[in-house]
């Protein structure tokens, strides 16, 4: 059953762009609806316009995730604005997008008059921007931005949050696996065996040696107090599964195994919205600075530029994978991988802390996804693996243990013949896992009540699939894979139907990116600390290393968001 959300009605404001149509009506008055085919479904919005103008628009039904309210809101504003359906999408919502205009369109159509060649836009005027003074200013906001901004907010500083894009979330909204931590409340509920001793050797050995260790010590020795703050907060952390490279079951996410990033945005916009001012649509593209350190940055809007002083400055831009020139830049073997990145994650704060000759560490380690859609970039979250799916070839055979680390796994699906292979998987593991019904929806499935039938539309050998599922169950039966040696064998795949999606590997996280210490201070190529600069989430290099493990890209913007929140605030008291 599809659940809906009701947008609240959009009211005209004052500001609403009037159109002179030399007195012919542009509508008939009154309500109209119209439809439009979103990502989930169908969106229908309700318009209701007088003769000249559109007075309010409704969204009636919304299929869409909870991330497409606030693009959904832009799209409804720039319509009003433009008393028109011809508008912009919303660049990073593009089904979404797609789906209000045309609603919005059919609409609008229902009420023209046939007058619609006078409402030319008239020139409008803007007041001038002023340059405005804060305590602390936030670059980006996703996951780790909104997290500074609230601990910052909560220790008593004046925090304004600018997000270029039209709504808040960044990567953080298609992150969908969960958050790892050790030692929490959820685990002991569940009679798991787990320390953060344990997490801190994953996580180091995930990646390669290569961390940082002091910075892996203060992410996994923080990660329960994470857990426990972001429940406080209103999150729901309740389910606890496993994702490759953890030696235990430490995936926190919501009830059911649903997705957990745009649960969690839900959630960090709310709290930082009270606390905060969050501006989208708003780029930096410049920090300032004297010679005692940065004082402020420079802002870009649709209406002109203008500057915030401020006393500190954090950054949480996020990283660059959806940069391809960046990405063949620092690894130039990547080259024509697509990516599994939101729009906006290009990397702007690489550019922005040039000037100040900030240091960069591991900005080569750049980590690819192994279960990504081919042509359609839709990543399938690790947890489908981690909750019992197998991985086959062309061959139908399995060919490495699916809960490898990613980096592993990617490069054998590589040595495959066409380069991909198919995430196989039965009815129990997605009664088992929320965030497949979104891939269902989405049409990514392909299904059968069979393997053999299944194996037919897929163009395997039928018997070879059969033999590979049976020989899988049977090592779950046994507790051991003697074949690749998976550690975790949660379920036999024995219940119909069946399914089957066809992934191969994309760019999916950069692990380097500005030099911080464990108090989120940035570093600049003399190892001394840039003044008044703190950095946090996937900007930064060291926590990572060579590897991220699934789970800890979610700790770590929450942790050391709100690590570099409280450090900022601190400095400027």
């Amino acid at each position: 059953m599809k659940t809906f959300f009701r947008l609240v009605t959009v009211l005209v404001a004052a500001a609403v762009l009037f159109v002179s149509c030399g007195g012919k009506d542009l509508y008939k008055a009154g309500t109209y609806t119209g439809e439009g085919e979103g990502h989930g479904g169908t969106i229908v919005v309700s318009v209701t316009v007088d003769n000249k103008e559109i007075k309010s628009i409704e969204v009636v039904e919304n299929p869409e995730s909870e991330f497409s309210l606030k693009p959904m809101q832009t799209l409804m504003d720039r319509a009003i604005k433009a008393n028109s359906g011809d508008i912009d999408a919303v660049s990073g919502a593009s089904e979404t997008s797609a789906g209000m205009i045309a609603a919005i369109q059919g609409a609008l159509a229902k009420a023209a008059t046939g007058n619609t060649a006078a409402a030319a836009s008239s020139e409008t005027t803007t007041a001038a921007l002023k340059d405005e003074t804060t305590d602390i200013v936030v670059i980006g906001a996703g996951g780790a931005g909104l997290s500074a901004a609230k601990a910052a907010a909560q220790a008593g500083a004046r925090v304004i949050v600018l997000e270029k894009m039209p709504f808040v979330g960044g990567n953080t909204n298609y992150a969908t696996g969960g958050l790892n931590a050790a030692e929490t409340e959820q685990q002991a509920e569940k009679g798991i065996e787990d320390s953060v001793d344990q997490f801190y050797t994953d996580t180091m050995k995930g990646g390669k040696e290569l961390n940082n260790p002091e910075l892996v010590k203060v992410l996994t020795q923080n990660s329960a107090e994470t857990v426990k703050w972001l429940v406080s907060l209103g999150a729901d952390l309740s389910d606890v599964g496993r994702m490759g490279g953890s030696t235990n079951n430490r995936t926190h996410r919501p009830t059911g195994g649903a997705g957990v990033g745009a649960h969690i945005v839900s959630v960090l916009d709310k709290v930082a919205e009270e606390v905060a001012d969050v501006r989208t649509s708003s780029k930096v593209v410049a920090i300032t600075a004297d010679g005692n350190g940065v004082n402020g940055v420079d802002v870009e809007t649709e209406d002109g530029t203008y500057h915030i002083a401020a006393k500190a400055v954090i950054i949480a831009a996020g990283g660059f994978g959806a940069s391809q020139e960046k990405v063949v830049r620092f690894k130039p073997e990547l080259a024509g991988f697509g990516t599994t990145n939101h729009p906006g994650a290009t990397g702007d704060a690489i550019d922005l802390v040039d000037p100040l000759n900030v240091a960069l560490v591991d900005i080569e380690q750049i980590q690819t996804h192994p279960t990504v859609v081919p042509v359609k970039n839709k990543m399938i979250t690790e947890a489908v693996r981690g909750n019992g799916a197998i991985l086959v070839n062309r061959d139908a055979k399995r060919f490495v243990s699916e809960l490898q680390t990613r980096d592993v796994v990617s490069e054998a699906e590589l040595q495959q013949t066409g380069k991909t292979a198919f995430l196989f998987f039965d009815q129990g593991v997605r009664e088992s896992l929320k965030a497949i019904e979104s891939y269902a929806k989405a049409g990514l499935l392909t299904e059968a009540p069979t393997i053999s039938e299944l194996a037919a539309k897929m163009e395997l050998d039928a018997d070879t699939l059969e033999a590979t599922v049976a020989a899988y169950n049977g090592y779950v039966d046994a507790g051991s894979d003697p074949d690749f040696d998976r550690p975790d064998l949660p379920r036999k795949l024995e219940n119909g139907p069946y399914y089957v999606v066809e992934v191969g590997p994309a760019v999916h996280h950069t692990m380097g990116g500005v030099k911080i210490d464990t108090e989120t201070r940035v570093y600049n190529e003399d190892g001394e600390w840039v003044e008044g600069l703190f950095a946090a989430g996937e900007v930064t290099g060291g926590v990572h290393g060579a590897n991220r493990l699934g789970g800890n890209a979610m700790v770590d913007i929450t942790t050391y968001g709100r690590i570099a929140g409280t450090q900022a605030a601190e400095y400027i008291k």
